[in-house]
């Protein structure tokens, strides 16, 4: 984000964010949201971690109600990762506990605003009461048509791959595909959630700068914003921000022609294959 629009960003209260965010248009399709900081955020005031937690699922409900009136049309959240399952199993009891409390707590507010509900991941390695619970939410909230709110539990994004790989392999075996013919289609069809569109927005709390496993093959092309706010403190300010600055990017997807870089859109598209005068423009040195 450039400086200046920063500043004028950090300016406007909340009411005219939202006001700009949504006048400046191109709002982001699908978020994605690495939920990171309960942890810190406990100890930081000597409370237990599963204490942030809980905390945390304020900030779950805010982000839901926000970006349902943004129009966001699909919320992914990093509910549980493939590693999680490496925490204390007293931490990670709690971690289902608490998740089929929220499902419980939350699944009429979640109708009211016509939320749909999904779950990607690893569904079958989860406690079986906190998968009932999930599919239970999911059944009951299956014929909305507002945003769409996909939990990523048991999740990670390598071994997600890995499946669709042995997918790949196994219909190859049968002669079903010709392994020549493996297209990114066929990889996306081994995905937990095929049919969702790649994130157009990824951010992460805590002031992490990584991507920790999550959507690694549909994040390809997506927009990543760091935010030092803890996941628990994590408010509808926080969220325009990150949209505000998505919509100050220049997402070209590797094309030169549909960015807005100065020297790229004086090139003619006939110099394009001009090697020496890439070099000079480039300082590359034979």
């Amino acid at each position: 984000m450039l400086p200046g629009w920063q500043a004028e960003l950090d300016a406007l209260d909340d009411a005219g964010l939202r006001e700009l965010v949504r006048a400046r248009g191109n709002i982001p399709g699908h978020v994605a949201v690495i939920m990171d900081g309960n942890g810190r955020w406990a100890k930081r005031r000597h409370l237990p971690r599963v204490a942030g937690h809980r905390a945390g699922r304020h900030a779950v409900r805010r982000t839901v109600t926000a970006c349902g009136e943004l129009g966001i049309k699909v919320l992914s959240l990093y509910t549980f990762s493939q590693e999680n399952w490496k925490r204390p199993a007293a931490e990670v009891r709690a971690l289902w506990a608490f998740l089929e409390e929220t499902i419980a707590a939350e699944r009429d507010e979640l109708a009211a605003r016509r939320v749909r509900l999904i779950c990607t991941g690893d569904l079958a390695a989860i406690p079986v009461q906190a998968r009932d619970a999930l599919a239970r939410a999911v059944d009951s909230l299956a014929a909305n048509d507002g945003l769409v709110l996909n939990l990523a539990v048991a999740y990670g994004g390598r071994q997600e791959i890995v499946r669709a790989a042995a997918r790949i392999a196994r219909l190859a075996r049968e002669g079903r595909l010709e392994p020549q013919r493996v297209s990114e289609a066929d990889v996306r069809a081994g995905l937990w959630s095929p049919d969702l569109p790649d994130p157009d927005l990824v951010i992460r709390t805590s002031g992490e700068s990584r991507l920790s496993n999550f959507l690694l093959w549909q994040s390809a092309y997506a927009e990543i914003h760091v935010t030092a706010v803890l996941w628990p403190d994590f408010g509808v300010r926080d969220l325009l921000m990150a949209v505000a600055d998505y919509q100050g990017r220049d997402r070209r997807f590797g094309d030169v022609r549909a960015g807005t870089d100065a020297e790229a859109d004086r090139t003619p598209i006939s110099d394009a294959s001009d090697a020496s005068r890439w070099k000079r423009l480039l300082k590359v040195h034979p």
